[in-house]
Protein backbone atom coordinates (compact mmCIF):
# COMPACT_ATOMS: atom_id res chain seq x y z
CA UNK A 1 0.00 0.00 0.00
CA UNK A 2 1.34 3.37 -1.09
CA UNK A 3 0.82 6.64 1.04
CA UNK A 4 -1.22 9.47 -1.06
CA UNK A 5 -0.01 12.85 -1.17
CA UNK A 6 0.68 15.80 -1.60
CA UNK A 7 -2.34 17.15 -0.14
CA UNK A 8 -3.26 20.49 2.06
CA UNK A 9 -5.45 21.82 4.84
CA UNK A 10 -7.36 24.72 3.20
CA UNK A 11 -8.76 25.31 6.89
CA UNK A 12 -5.51 28.12 7.39
CA UNK A 13 -5.28 29.60 4.06
CA UNK A 14 -9.20 29.86 3.18
CA UNK A 15 -9.88 33.98 3.06
CA UNK A 16 -11.96 36.61 1.18
CA UNK A 17 -8.97 38.03 -1.09
CA UNK A 18 -8.38 35.90 -4.11
CA UNK A 19 -7.14 33.08 -4.53
CA UNK A 20 -8.76 31.81 -1.31
CA UNK A 21 -12.09 32.76 -1.39
CA UNK A 22 -13.60 30.80 -3.24
CA UNK A 23 -13.81 26.71 -4.22
CA UNK A 24 -12.92 27.25 -7.43
CA UNK A 25 -9.67 29.80 -6.63
CA UNK A 26 -8.14 27.78 -3.81
CA UNK A 27 -8.79 24.41 -5.36
CA UNK A 28 -6.68 26.12 -8.93
CA UNK A 29 -3.94 27.81 -6.08
CA UNK A 30 -3.47 24.20 -4.23
CA UNK A 31 -3.45 22.30 -7.68
CA UNK A 32 -1.12 24.70 -9.53
CA UNK A 33 1.82 24.35 -6.47
CA UNK A 34 1.52 20.68 -7.11
CA UNK A 35 -0.85 18.91 -4.35
CA UNK A 36 -3.30 15.94 -6.02
CA UNK A 37 -5.45 16.52 -2.57
CA UNK A 38 -7.29 19.37 -0.33
CA UNK A 39 -8.44 18.78 3.20
CA UNK A 40 -11.60 20.58 3.77
CA UNK A 41 -13.00 22.94 6.61
CA UNK A 42 -16.50 22.26 6.78
CA UNK A 43 -17.38 25.51 8.87
CA UNK A 44 -16.22 27.68 6.05
CA UNK A 45 -18.38 28.78 3.63
CA UNK A 46 -17.24 30.57 1.28
CA UNK A 47 -15.38 27.04 0.07
CA UNK A 48 -18.49 24.79 1.06
CA UNK A 49 -21.81 24.39 2.28
CA UNK A 50 -22.36 21.14 4.30
CA UNK A 51 -26.18 20.82 5.05
CA UNK A 52 -26.03 21.00 1.09
CA UNK A 53 -23.58 18.11 0.99
CA UNK A 54 -25.06 15.86 2.97
CA UNK A 55 -28.45 16.05 1.06
CA UNK A 56 -27.58 16.77 -2.24
CA UNK A 57 -25.45 13.97 -4.13
CA UNK A 58 -25.55 16.75 -7.41
CA UNK A 59 -24.27 19.24 -5.46
CA UNK A 60 -21.16 16.37 -4.06
CA UNK A 61 -20.88 15.87 -7.48
CA UNK A 62 -20.19 19.61 -8.83
CA UNK A 63 -18.04 20.42 -5.63
CA UNK A 64 -15.86 17.52 -7.10
CA UNK A 65 -15.95 18.76 -10.64
CA UNK A 66 -14.79 22.09 -9.57
CA UNK A 67 -11.68 20.04 -7.69
CA UNK A 68 -10.81 17.50 -10.46
CA UNK A 69 -10.73 20.30 -13.02
CA UNK A 70 -8.14 21.98 -11.03
CA UNK A 71 -6.22 18.60 -10.59
CA UNK A 72 -7.25 17.70 -7.18
CA UNK A 73 -9.48 15.45 -4.66
CA UNK A 74 -10.94 15.67 -1.66
CA UNK A 75 -9.02 13.85 1.17
CA UNK A 76 -11.40 13.65 3.94
CA UNK A 77 -13.71 16.59 4.94
CA UNK A 78 -12.38 18.22 8.81
CA UNK A 79 -14.79 19.37 11.86
CA UNK A 80 -12.27 20.58 13.89
CA UNK A 81 -14.27 23.09 15.32
CA UNK A 82 -17.30 21.60 15.52
CA UNK A 83 -15.59 18.66 17.44
CA UNK A 84 -14.45 20.70 19.59
CA UNK A 85 -18.19 22.14 20.60
CA UNK A 86 -18.96 18.73 21.41
CA UNK A 87 -17.46 19.04 25.10
CA UNK A 88 -16.74 22.49 26.24
CA UNK A 89 -16.27 23.24 30.15
CA UNK A 90 -17.94 26.55 31.21
CA UNK A 91 -14.42 27.95 31.66
CA UNK A 92 -13.83 27.87 27.84
CA UNK A 93 -17.48 29.44 26.68
CA UNK A 94 -17.04 32.69 25.76
CA UNK A 95 -13.64 31.64 23.77
CA UNK A 96 -15.27 28.84 22.25
CA UNK A 97 -18.72 30.61 21.55
CA UNK A 98 -16.93 32.12 18.09
CA UNK A 99 -16.50 28.87 16.73
CA UNK A 100 -20.50 28.73 16.32
CA UNK A 101 -23.01 30.48 14.90
CA UNK A 102 -24.63 33.55 16.51
CA UNK A 103 -27.94 31.70 16.89
CA UNK A 104 -26.35 29.55 19.56
CA UNK A 105 -23.66 31.31 21.07
CA UNK A 106 -24.76 32.00 25.08
CA UNK A 107 -26.05 28.76 25.25
CA UNK A 108 -23.81 25.96 25.71
CA UNK A 109 -26.94 23.31 25.65
CA UNK A 110 -27.86 24.43 22.12
CA UNK A 111 -24.54 24.88 20.81
CA UNK A 112 -23.48 21.37 22.14
CA UNK A 113 -26.70 20.18 20.35
CA UNK A 114 -26.09 22.50 16.96
CA UNK A 115 -22.40 20.89 17.01
CA UNK A 116 -23.89 17.19 17.19
CA UNK A 117 -26.19 17.48 14.17
CA UNK A 118 -22.95 18.96 12.26
CA UNK A 119 -21.00 16.01 13.01
CA UNK A 120 -23.88 13.46 12.18
CA UNK A 121 -24.49 16.02 8.64
CA UNK A 122 -20.24 15.33 8.32
CA UNK A 123 -20.85 11.55 8.11
CA UNK A 124 -23.87 11.88 5.52
CA UNK A 125 -21.59 14.41 3.26
CA UNK A 126 -18.82 12.06 3.46
CA UNK A 127 -20.50 9.16 2.14
CA UNK A 128 -21.88 11.31 -0.51
CA UNK A 129 -18.11 11.96 -1.24
CA UNK A 130 -17.19 8.85 -1.36
CA UNK A 131 -15.12 9.32 1.47
CA UNK A 132 -14.24 6.81 4.14
CA UNK A 133 -12.45 9.02 6.81
CA UNK A 134 -12.90 12.17 8.36
CA UNK A 135 -10.77 14.23 10.35
CA UNK A 136 -12.33 16.24 13.55
CA UNK A 137 -11.55 17.20 17.86
CA UNK A 138 -12.89 15.69 20.66
CA UNK A 139 -13.43 18.75 22.26
CA UNK A 140 -12.96 18.60 26.36
CA UNK A 141 -14.38 18.32 29.68
CA UNK A 142 -11.26 17.79 31.69
CA UNK A 143 -8.43 19.80 30.12
CA UNK A 144 -8.48 22.44 33.09
CA UNK A 145 -7.26 19.84 34.98
CA UNK A 146 -4.62 18.51 33.19
CA UNK A 147 -1.62 19.01 35.51
CA UNK A 148 -3.06 17.90 39.23
CA UNK A 149 -3.17 20.82 41.44
CA UNK A 150 -5.09 20.74 42.96
CA UNK A 151 -5.80 17.35 43.92
CA UNK A 152 -8.48 15.68 41.04
CA UNK A 153 -11.80 14.34 43.40
CA UNK A 154 -11.03 10.46 43.33
CA UNK A 155 -13.28 9.45 40.16
CA UNK A 156 -13.14 12.70 38.09
CA UNK A 157 -11.42 11.29 35.22
CA UNK A 158 -13.45 8.08 34.59
CA UNK A 159 -16.77 10.36 35.54
CA UNK A 160 -15.39 12.55 32.30
CA UNK A 161 -14.52 10.56 29.80
CA UNK A 162 -17.86 8.61 30.40
CA UNK A 163 -19.75 11.72 29.64
CA UNK A 164 -17.33 12.79 26.34
CA UNK A 165 -18.58 9.07 25.73
CA UNK A 166 -21.92 9.47 26.06
CA UNK A 167 -21.90 12.44 23.70
CA UNK A 168 -19.69 10.75 21.13
CA UNK A 169 -21.16 7.23 20.89
CA UNK A 170 -24.43 8.43 18.83
CA UNK A 171 -22.10 10.50 16.15
CA UNK A 172 -19.97 7.24 15.64
CA UNK A 173 -23.34 5.07 15.31
CA UNK A 174 -24.34 7.77 12.55
CA UNK A 175 -20.32 7.69 10.64
CA UNK A 176 -20.91 3.88 11.28
CA UNK A 177 -24.40 3.67 9.05
CA UNK A 178 -22.25 5.69 6.81
CA UNK A 179 -19.44 3.51 6.43
CA UNK A 180 -16.64 6.40 7.51
CA UNK A 181 -14.28 6.16 9.78
CA UNK A 182 -13.57 9.33 12.55
CA UNK A 183 -9.85 10.52 12.90
CA UNK A 184 -9.41 12.57 16.18
CA UNK A 185 -6.49 14.64 16.05
CA UNK A 186 -4.42 14.07 18.98
CA UNK A 187 -4.07 17.73 20.35
CA UNK A 188 -3.62 19.68 23.51
CA UNK A 189 -6.54 21.45 24.28
CA UNK A 190 -8.55 18.30 23.58
CA UNK A 191 -9.60 15.29 26.43
CA UNK A 192 -7.79 12.86 23.84
CA UNK A 193 -4.56 14.59 24.07
CA UNK A 194 -1.74 11.85 23.92
CA UNK A 195 -1.68 7.58 23.80
CA UNK A 196 -2.77 7.17 27.10
CA UNK A 197 -5.90 9.33 27.18
CA UNK A 198 -6.84 7.91 23.52
CA UNK A 199 -6.61 4.31 25.35
CA UNK A 200 -9.11 5.69 27.67
CA UNK A 201 -11.82 7.11 25.49
CA UNK A 202 -11.98 4.44 23.51
CA UNK A 203 -12.05 2.04 26.79
CA UNK A 204 -15.41 4.00 27.80
CA UNK A 205 -16.15 3.87 23.72
CA UNK A 206 -16.15 0.05 24.08
CA UNK A 207 -13.64 0.22 21.73
CA UNK A 208 -16.16 1.44 18.52
CA UNK A 209 -14.53 0.82 15.71
CA UNK A 210 -14.99 4.15 13.95
CA UNK A 211 -13.00 5.90 16.36
CA UNK A 212 -9.64 6.39 15.52
CA UNK A 213 -6.26 8.76 15.38
CA UNK A 214 -5.47 11.75 12.67
CA UNK A 215 -1.79 11.52 13.35
CA UNK A 216 0.30 14.92 13.75
CA UNK A 217 3.75 14.32 15.26
CA UNK A 218 4.01 18.17 15.87
CA UNK A 219 1.49 17.99 18.73
CA UNK A 220 3.36 15.21 20.21
CA UNK A 221 7.05 17.30 20.36
CA UNK A 222 5.61 19.68 22.22
CA UNK A 223 4.66 17.62 25.03
CA UNK A 224 7.89 16.03 25.09
CA UNK A 225 7.04 12.49 23.58
CA UNK A 226 8.08 10.12 21.37
CA UNK A 227 5.96 10.52 17.99
CA UNK A 228 8.14 7.98 16.41
CA UNK A 229 7.18 5.25 19.23
CA UNK A 230 3.84 6.95 19.16
CA UNK A 231 3.22 4.77 15.14
CA UNK A 232 4.43 1.52 16.93
CA UNK A 233 1.76 1.56 19.47
CA UNK A 234 -1.05 2.52 17.36
CA UNK A 235 -0.23 2.29 13.81
CA UNK A 236 -3.29 0.33 13.86
CA UNK A 237 -5.81 3.35 14.44
CA UNK A 238 -4.01 6.17 12.49
CA UNK A 239 -6.59 6.29 9.75
CA UNK A 240 -5.22 10.22 8.63
CA UNK A 241 -2.44 12.53 8.74
CA UNK A 242 -1.26 15.88 9.26
CA UNK A 243 2.24 16.57 8.20
CA UNK A 244 3.33 19.39 9.94
CA UNK A 245 7.07 20.47 11.81
CA UNK A 246 7.11 21.60 15.07
CA UNK A 247 10.35 22.71 17.12
CA UNK A 248 10.94 22.15 21.34
CA UNK A 249 14.02 23.85 22.82
CA UNK A 250 13.08 24.37 26.54
CA UNK A 251 15.68 26.42 28.37
CA UNK A 252 16.03 27.50 32.05
CA UNK A 253 13.46 30.27 31.59
CA UNK A 254 10.24 28.28 30.27
CA UNK A 255 9.36 25.22 28.95
CA UNK A 256 6.14 22.84 27.87
CA UNK A 257 3.54 24.78 29.28
CA UNK A 258 4.66 28.23 27.47
CA UNK A 259 4.74 30.80 30.13
CA UNK A 260 1.67 32.58 28.43
CA UNK A 261 4.26 33.65 25.35
CA UNK A 262 3.15 33.64 21.86
CA UNK A 263 4.41 31.28 19.72
CA UNK A 264 7.19 33.21 18.20
CA UNK A 265 8.76 33.19 22.03
CA UNK A 266 7.76 30.04 23.24
CA UNK A 267 9.96 26.49 23.68
CA UNK A 268 7.64 24.60 21.75
CA UNK A 269 6.49 26.49 18.21
CA UNK A 270 4.95 25.19 15.16
CA UNK A 271 7.42 25.28 11.89
CA UNK A 272 7.02 25.02 8.36
CA UNK A 273 8.23 21.56 6.90
CA UNK A 274 11.79 21.22 6.99
CA UNK A 275 12.29 23.94 9.49
CA UNK A 276 11.57 21.90 12.90
CA UNK A 277 12.85 18.81 14.49
CA UNK A 278 10.79 16.27 13.41
CA UNK A 279 12.38 13.23 11.38
CA UNK A 280 9.80 13.24 8.36
CA UNK A 281 11.86 10.67 6.93
CA UNK A 282 11.61 8.23 9.84
CA UNK A 283 8.09 8.74 10.11
CA UNK A 284 6.82 8.31 6.64
CA UNK A 285 8.70 5.01 6.61
CA UNK A 286 7.33 3.66 9.89
CA UNK A 287 3.47 4.69 8.03
CA UNK A 288 4.85 2.63 4.86
CA UNK A 289 5.91 -0.27 7.12
CA UNK A 290 2.47 -0.48 8.83
CA UNK A 291 0.52 0.03 5.49
CA UNK A 292 -0.89 3.24 5.85
CA UNK A 293 -2.50 3.98 2.63
CA UNK A 294 -4.68 7.52 3.73
CA UNK A 295 -3.42 11.02 3.25
CA UNK A 296 -0.40 13.07 4.05
CA UNK A 297 -1.41 16.58 4.21
CA UNK A 298 0.12 19.41 4.99
CA UNK A 299 -1.22 21.18 7.78
CA UNK A 300 0.50 24.82 7.52
CA UNK A 301 0.99 26.82 11.36
CA UNK A 302 4.26 28.38 11.35
CA UNK A 303 4.98 30.70 13.57
CA UNK A 304 7.69 32.61 11.76
CA UNK A 305 7.39 31.57 7.46
CA UNK A 306 4.68 33.52 5.34
CA UNK A 307 2.02 30.91 4.55
CA UNK A 308 2.17 31.26 0.91
CA UNK A 309 6.36 30.29 1.06
CA UNK A 310 4.88 27.59 3.42
CA UNK A 311 2.26 26.12 0.85
CA UNK A 312 4.74 26.13 -2.43
CA UNK A 313 7.44 24.65 -0.41
CA UNK A 314 5.45 21.83 0.99
CA UNK A 315 4.19 20.23 -1.56
CA UNK A 316 7.99 19.29 -3.24
CA UNK A 317 9.31 17.88 0.68
CA UNK A 318 5.89 15.25 0.91
CA UNK A 319 6.57 14.50 -2.75
CA UNK A 320 10.03 13.52 -1.37
CA UNK A 321 8.97 11.81 1.36
CA UNK A 322 6.53 9.44 -0.10
CA UNK A 323 7.56 5.92 -0.61
CA UNK A 324 6.83 3.58 -3.25
CA UNK A 325 6.92 -0.28 -1.28
CA UNK A 326 9.44 -2.90 -2.67
CA UNK A 327 7.75 -5.30 -4.56
CA UNK A 328 10.35 -8.06 -3.61
CA UNK A 329 13.17 -8.14 -1.12
CA UNK A 330 16.80 -6.44 -1.91
CA UNK A 331 18.45 -10.02 -2.24
CA UNK A 332 16.07 -11.87 -3.67
CA UNK A 333 18.41 -12.48 -6.65
CA UNK A 334 20.59 -14.37 -4.43
CA UNK A 335 17.54 -17.00 -3.50
CA UNK A 336 16.40 -19.98 -4.77
CA UNK A 337 13.05 -22.60 -5.06
CA UNK A 338 12.54 -24.05 -1.89
CA UNK A 339 14.30 -27.21 -1.81
CA UNK A 340 13.52 -29.16 1.65
CA UNK A 341 16.61 -31.45 1.19
CA UNK A 342 18.66 -28.23 0.90
CA UNK A 343 16.59 -27.01 4.21
CA UNK A 344 17.75 -29.92 5.85
CA UNK A 345 21.55 -29.92 5.10
CA UNK A 346 21.13 -26.20 5.84
CA UNK A 347 20.42 -27.21 9.16
CA UNK A 348 22.56 -30.00 9.38
CA UNK A 349 19.84 -32.24 9.39
CA UNK A 350 18.89 -35.02 7.77
CA UNK A 351 15.66 -37.19 6.90
CA UNK A 352 16.88 -40.23 9.28
CA UNK A 353 17.65 -37.47 11.81
CA UNK A 354 13.96 -36.01 12.00
CA UNK A 355 11.71 -36.22 14.61
CA UNK A 356 8.85 -38.83 13.69
CA UNK A 357 5.80 -37.99 14.90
Amino acid sequence: MTIKGPAIFLAQFAGDKAPFNTWENITAWAGKLGYKGVQVPTWDARLFDLEKAAKSKAYVDEIKGIAAKNGVEITELSSHLQGQLVAVHPAYDELFDGFAPVAVRGNSKARTEWAIEQLKLAAKASKNFGLTVHASFTGALLWHTFYPWPQRPAGLVEEGFSELARRWLPILNVFDENGVDVAWEVHPGEDVHDGATYELFRKHLKNHPRGNILYDPSHLILQGMDYSAYIDHYHEFIKAFHVKDAEFRPDGRTGAYGGYLGWKERAGRFRSLGDGQIDFSRIFSQLTQYNYNGWAVLEWECALKDPVQGATEGAPFIARHLITPAAKAFDDFAGAKPDKEKLHRVLGISAGKSAKK
